[in-house]
């Protein structure tokens, strides 16, 4: 495996004072950085890509230089040793790749215009200013900076502006000193923005930043909430939020969902804006990241990983704390069911692929990096084994031990270890010894639950889903049962638990493991204890409906019992009226598409069962929201209107086409919690190429993210051959798509569709070069290797996979994906042939 260096080994920076003339006309910039530090090295190297560096001075005294492209270097020879300051004088571009320095572009009156925006996470600061740029090599920022200034606009960065006089005589924009911090967290933005600001309790000025083509309104909630989040976080910490400011800027092109620049952070527009017309899971969801980015000031910012392999001490626990501010501010929203129906499924699926990382992962060169964003395992994996961990220590001594860590190691570098003996030190317990397993091994515990001659056996094994090699890992799993007696942890392959009659007796209810859903396992409960559980199913709480039906689909889904055992189930709970239960279903339900063919007998009973178990909740929720209804009723309502029209029923689908034909003048405005549904189902029911048309235009038009995803997976349910291709005559015009859309909002829907995935799949293969340009230092470009291995399910696409990508296995970012890929299509095609006859009965029974 290629190792880069770590420069920082050599030369260790103190201060950058940098100054950047940016020219948005010409698409280049030039500067200069004074870099102080200490040189440990008479040869000593700072990071550039792409940069022409014309000079490097010391004390005025031009030095000897080599750039070196292919390690993204410059290599200097220096005189002496020791403390001094370096001056390097430069110029760049001004890319397109969202990475570096970039423009998004926008629309407004017809005209368009652009936002000058950075992103430097995870080793692109390099592209704009030399540097060592390595999160280990902490320095403090001065920023100034010149642009091609228009009236009205403004630039903003990490710390306030100072010497605005002088700015206003000179056009130079001068920024405070940041505190030390990593070089991925220095982050400029510049343009014609509006913006909101409010004060927390402790005068931190909070500011939301936006296009003018958005409403003012648009910035409240989210403002709102960042307030309440730092006031949160400082009194959970127990450390204040250590800068003047917190800004948070919405840009219409990002590569990310959003990125933590200390004072200033970036978010795509949906992930910080909510107008008038939004959904409970729309809103919900910015509150979420905007938690998830402010978690991050202190865990990542203040006290920063020292290397990349420690990326999941960042995300895991921001992708918790996400969820634990959340639930504190907003009780009533029950957030953790998001985190149960979204995050949960998805570690799961993803982490029974044999092959996976582990949630830690030793990163020997940068182009690694970007694999290890892997939304399953980083974050949603890392994610529950925090709120594991933080479940088996106790709320209060989590804090406490997190106050503990921040005071010790603020403005430094740490690996995971040194959290571990911060939490062991103020809970006495050995978090080290428990969180090891979970964290350097992939894959997680299947929990075999059965009673044997009167003895309760317990036994674990990992879980795969699809083709494997056990390797005989084994956990410590935390119980987590509902009934007293049992131990609290299994730590080996297998124990007997005896008189389990008499056990049983001294409990209540059926017995259950993993209560609460929060520990990364899943239980197969045998014989009767399965039995106890079903019988119960009406009647159990809905934390455990949801967890029953996703074990038992994943288990289905490794073969470890039926699919067809999931029928009865479902037909059991066609008067659900919680979200929980309803997602869960309706992931069943996806579940069993794989082994339907469009227009067979089985597809026509099939409708038929969905129909039956969405009835109840459409009779009493209708499709027009209403004063009385809940969150939680309109995310039912989201789910029941999809699977009522999905099963094609006459009233649904008529009210439908009623609800387009009222709004048919102007699509954005109908509900957006069924807008996607009643746009669907009119391309599916009334398509001809002037609807196609119009949405295509709508698309063009609108600046909401949310309705232009709407649009294109309504897109996907075509059947018309001219609006495929000339969709697909459109996808390289950014003009219309942007490249961050192009996999989640394009490439995927259309992959998923039976008439539409043929020509999507050829249009990649053929367009692979140009993906990879225009992508290819994007988070989006390995969902062109991961979505097709969602999707596809004949032996066909299969080999069309593998002479397509095996030849791709020496590309770092992606060759990961690529071996997961062919062993998760793999494993759908043997399911799909071993259980289709099974299915297919079972769904013709439910008549």
């Amino acid at each position: 495996m290629e190792t880069v260096e770590h420069f920082v080994e050599k030369f260790i920076p103190e201060n950058y004072n940098i100054f950047l003339d940016i020219s948005r006309k010409e698409r280049i910039f030039s500067g200069n950085v004074a870099i102080s530090g200490e040189a440990l090295d008479n040869t000593i190297s700072f990071h550039q890509k792409d940069l022409a560096i014309t000079a490097i001075l010391l004390d005025n005294a031009p030095l000897v230089f080599e750039m070196d492209q292919a390690n993204e270097a410059v290599h200097v020879q220096l005189p002496e040793t020791g403390s001094m300051t370096l001056v390097l004088e430069f110029s760049g571009r001004i890319t397109d790749n969202m990475t570096g320095m970039y423009p998004s572009y926008y629309t407004i009156d017809g005209l368009q215009k652009e936002i000058i925006s950075t992103q430097f996470e995870s080793h692109f600061a390099r592209e704009v200013f030399p540097s060592i740029d390595e999160p280990e090599a902490k320095a403090t920022f001065n920023l100034s900076l010149k642009f091609d200034q228009e009236a009205g606009e403004v630039a903003i960065a990490n710390m306030p502006e100072i010497n605005v006089d002088l700015r206003q005589e000179t056009g130079l924009w001068t920024f405070e000193t940041t505190p030390r911090m990593s070089s991925y967290l220095l982050a400029f933005a510049l343009g014609d923005l509006q913006r909101a600001t409010a004060k927390t309790q402790r005068g931190t000025e909070v500011g939301v930043f936006a296009t003018k083509v958005h409403s003012a309104q648009s910035l409240t909630f989210a403002l709102d909430f960042a307030v309440r989040l730092i006031e949160f976080y400082e009194d959970y910490y127990g450390i204040s939020y250590p800068l003047p400011q917190s800004y948070h800027l919405a840009l219409p092109d990002f590569s990310a969902g959003a990125m933590e620049n200390w004072g200033l952070v970036t978010y795509r527009e949906i992930y910080l804006l909510v107008d008038e017309n939004s959904t409970v899971k729309s809103r919900q969801n910015v509150a979420l990241v905007i938690a998830h980015e402010l978690a991050h000031q202190w865990f990542g910012n203040l006290v920063t990983m020292k290397w990349w392999d420690d990326l999941w001490l960042n995300e895991s626990f921001a992708n918790m704390m996400e969820y634990v501010a959340i639930d504190a501010l907003e009780p009533t929203w029950n957030i953790f069911e998001d985190f149960q129906t979204t995050g949960v499924p998805l570690a799961l699926k993803r982490d029974a692929t044999d092959g996976v990382q582990s949630v830690h992962v030793e990163v020997h060169h940068p182009d690694e990096i970007n694999t290890l964003f892997d939304p399953a395992i980083v974050y949603a994996k890392g994610s529950r084994l925090m709120h594991m961990l933080r479940r088996w220590l106790g709320d209060e001594q989590f804090a406490a031990g997190l106050n503990s860590y921040f005071d010790r190691h603020q403005y430094s570098n740490t690996v995971g270890r040194d959290l571990w003996e911060a939490l062991a030190e103020t809970s006495g317990r050995d978090v080290a010894g428990f969180m090891d397993a979970w964290l350097e091994q992939p894959g997680y515990p299947l929990l075999t639950a059965e009673v044997i001659d009167d003895s309760l056996v317990l036994s674990q094994k990992q879980f795969f889903i699809g083709q494997h090699q056990d390797k005989g890992r084994i956990w410590p799993i935390p119980l987590n049962s509902n009934w007293q007696g049992l131990p609290d942890t299994l730590t080996e392959e297998r124990i007997e638990i005896p008189h389990f009659k008499a056990l049983a007796a001294q409990n209540e209810g059926a017995l259950r493991f993993n209560t609460g859903n929060t520990a990364h396992y899943l239980t197969n409960y045998k014989g009767g204890l399965l039995t106890d559980l079903v019988e119960q199913l009406t009647t159990l709480e809905t934390h455990t409906k949801l967890q029953l039906i996703q074990e038992r689909r994943l288990l289905a889904e490794s073969g470890e019992v039926s699919y067809a055992e999931l029928i009865p189930l479902l037909t059991q709970l066609t008067d659900e009226r919680s979200y929980l239960v309803a997602s869960a279903i309706d992931q069943v339900l996806s579940g069993l598409e794989q082994f339907i063919d469009e227009g067979s007998q089985t597809e026509n009973d099939f409708k038929t069962l969905i129909e039956k178990i969405a009835w109840q909740n459409y009779v009493r929720l209708g499709f027009e929201p209403k004063e009385t209804d809940t969150d939680e009723d309109e995310l039912v309502r989201q789910l029941t209107v999809s699977q009522i029209l999905r099963a094609d029923n006459p009233d649904a689908v008529a009210k439908a086409k009623d609800i387009f034909a009222a709004h048919s003048d102007k699509l954005e405005t109908i509900p957006a919690s069924i807008r996607l549904s009643v746009l669907i189902n009119q391309m599916k029911t009334a398509e001809t190429q002037d609807l196609a048309d119009s949405y295509l235009q709508a698309y063009r038009q609108t600046n909401d993210g949310h309705f232009k995803h709407q649009l294109a997976v309504a897109l996907s349910y075509t059947k018309s051959q001219a609006t495929v291709e000339r969709i697909l005559s459109e996808l390289k015009n950014k003009n219309l798509v942007k490249p961050q859309d192009l996999a989640i909002s394009w490439y995927n829907p259309f992959l998923n569709k039976d008439y539409t995935q043929e020509p999507f799949w050829v249009w990649a293969r053929e367009n692979w070069d140009w993906i990879k340009m225009a992508l290819g230092g994007d988070m989006s470009f390995d969902k062109f290797v991961i979505y097709p291995a969602n999707h596809f399910k004949t032996q066909e696409r299969l080999e069309e996979y593998r002479s397509f990508f095996e030849p791709q296995l020496g590309d770092l970012s992606i060759s990961r994906n690529i071996s997961l890929g062919i062993k998760e299509i793999s494993a759908r095609i043997a399911l799909i042939e071993k259980e289709r006859f099974a299915v297919e009965q079972a769904i013709q029974e439910t008549h």
